[in-house]
C-alpha cells in the first residue's frame, strides 16, 4: 500500500491503524522477535522515518497493538463468560468453569498471548516514559474491567480478582512460549519423542494453572 502525506488528524489515524493492522498480520506469520521496523515499513508502504512519525519505535507499535487486542478480547470475554459459566453452580464448579472459559478464550488468541509474553522483556523497552505510562494507565483500566467480569461469577474472590486477572495474562504469556516451539525444537521433539514433554499445549496447561490458582485462593467451604 502507498500513502500520501497525512494532513488531517483523521488521515493520521488511518495511517496509524494501517500500521497496526500490518503489524498484526506479521505476527500471524512470525514471532514478536522477528518483527522489524524495516520490514514493517516495507509492508506498510512507508519509508521508515515516516513510520516513526506515527510511532516512536517498533516496541511502541507493538504496545499499542497489544492494547487494541486486549481491549477487543475483554469485550468478547464478557459474552464468553456469560455463555460458559452457570452462576447457580457451587463455588468450585464456577471456578472450574471460569478457568475453562479463560483458557479456551486465550488459547484462541495466539498473537495476544505472544505479546503478553514479550511485554516485560521486549515491548516496554525502547519507549519513552510518556508512551509506557500511557500504556500502563490503559492496562490498569483493562485490569479493572477483567477483575469485574471475573468477580461477577466468583464474588468470593473479592479484591483478589485483580491479582488473579494479572496472573492470568502473565501465565498465558509465559506458557505461549512453550506451546509454539521454533522449527528446530519441533524437529528435536519429532526425533526424540521423550523430549516432547516440554511441549505444553496452551489451553490444557493454562486451564490447569488457572484452576489450581482459583481453588487455592478461594475460601474453603
Amino acid at each position: 500500500m502507498t500513502f500520501q502525506r497525512a494532513r488531517t488528524e483523521e488521515q493520521r489515524e488511518i495511517r496509524r491503524r494501517a500500521i497496526l493492522d500490518v503489524a498484526s498480520a506479521m505476527l500471524d506469520e512470525m514471532p514478536v522477535a522477528a518483527v522489524t521496523l524495516n520490514e514493517l515499513s516495507r509492508r506498510v508502504g512507508l519509508a521508515k522515518p515516516n513510520v516513526l512519525r506515527y510511532f516512536e519505535s517498533r516496541e511502541a507499535v507493538l504496545l499499542e497493538l497489544l492494547d487494541h487486542l486486549l481491549r477487543g478480547w475483554l469485550t468478547d470475554l464478557a459474552g464468553e463468560l456469560a455463555a460458559g459459566v452457570d452462576e447457580d453452580l457451587p463455588m468450585a464448579g464456577r471456578a472450574e468453569a471460569v478457568a475453562a472459559v479463560l483458557s479456551r478464550s486465550l488459547s484462541g488468541r495466539v498473537v495476544l498471548c505472544d505479546l503478553f509474553g514479550a511485554q516485560g522483556s521486549v515491548l516496554e523497552h525502547n519507549v519513552s516514559v510518556e508512551v509506557v505510562a500511557r500504556y500502563k494507565r490503559a492496562s490498569l483500566d483493562h485490569l479493572t474491567t477483567m477483575a469485574a467480569l471475573i468477580r461477577r461469577y466468583l464474588p468470593e474472590l473479592g479484591e483478589n480478582a485483580a491479582l488473579f486477572s494479572l496472573q492470568t495474562v502473565v501465565t498465558a504469556g509465559a506458557l505461549s512460549a512453550y506451546s509454539t516451539p521454533p522449527p528446530s525444537l519441533r524437529a528435536a521433539y519429532e526425533a526424540e519423542p521423550d523430549l516432547a514433554r516440554f511441549h505444553l499445549g496452551l489451553e490444557p496447561s493454562l486451564k490447569l494453572a488457572l484452576t489450581a490458582t482459583l481453588l487455592g485462593v478461594l475460601p474453603r467451604d
